[in-house]
């Protein structure tokens, strides 16, 4: 992903460091030197060490956005056929509110114990087993956020996800359902992501219990 602040974070280096040749042609161009002029010299090379010395803190400090990459994958749309046609609609409607308004790429549902959809990207592996983490999110009702997939290990049990999928989030629908989102750069959610994917979960989980 192309940094957009890069320029403004670099200006003041490039600012520095022309002025401080601008400084060095004008000392060596001047035949004689006064002593205000040298005073002069030493302030604005000062300013100008000042510059760059920002310039560098700014490099330093300034978050990048993480580098998103392209999910290995068919885009698709696959829903159970023998829903009944209002889980049906409310599935599509949700999947798409995720996939429209949050940086997931990849979206899997999981209920009753089978794959109820899978949209966006999807995974070469159709079918859901749950893992370790699945099991956990399940048992303790609580979601599992998954900044950087690559650095767990627990990764492996994704693999109805593409497989360079960044970032998941393991979202419980109820106690017996699970919604997945896989996302193509990490540290993508932000908290406002996460509290609305709970919240489509929840709108998900009632309209399971009184259709299915």
């Amino acid at each position: 992903m192309r940094d957009r602040n890069l320029v403004l974070r670099r200006l003041p280096i490039v600012a520095g460091a022309i002025a401080l040749l601008m400084l060095f042609l004008n000392r060596v161009m001047t035949p004689s030197l006064t002593d205000s002029q040298a005073r002069s010299d030493v302030v604005g090379a000062i300013i100008c060490a000042l510059l760059v010395l920002t310039g560098l803190l700014w490099e330093q400090v300034q978050p990048r956005p993480p580098e998103a990459v392209q999910l290995q994958g068919n885009e698709g749309f696959e829903l159970a056929a023998d829903l009944p046609e209002v889980v049906q609609k409310e599935l599509a409607w949700a999947s798409w509110l995720l996939l429209t308004n949050t940086a997931t790429k990849s979206l899997v549902v999981w209920y009753g114990g089978r794959t109820v959809l899978r949209r966006g990207i999807l995974g070469s592996n159709p079918e859901v087993k749950l893992g370790p983490i699945a099991l956990r999110v399940l048992e303790t009702q609580k979601p599992v956020y998954l900044v950087d997939l690559k650095l767990y290990p627990g990764r492996v049990e994704f693999d109805y996800l593409p497989e360079n999928a960044q970032g998941v989030i393991c979202q419980p629908i109820g106690t017996g359902g699970l919604l997945v989102l896989g996302a193509n750069a990490p540290r993508s959610y932000t908290k406002q992501d996460e509290n609305w994917v709970e919240a489509i979960a929840q709108k998900l989980q009632d309209t399971f219990a009184s259709y299915l």
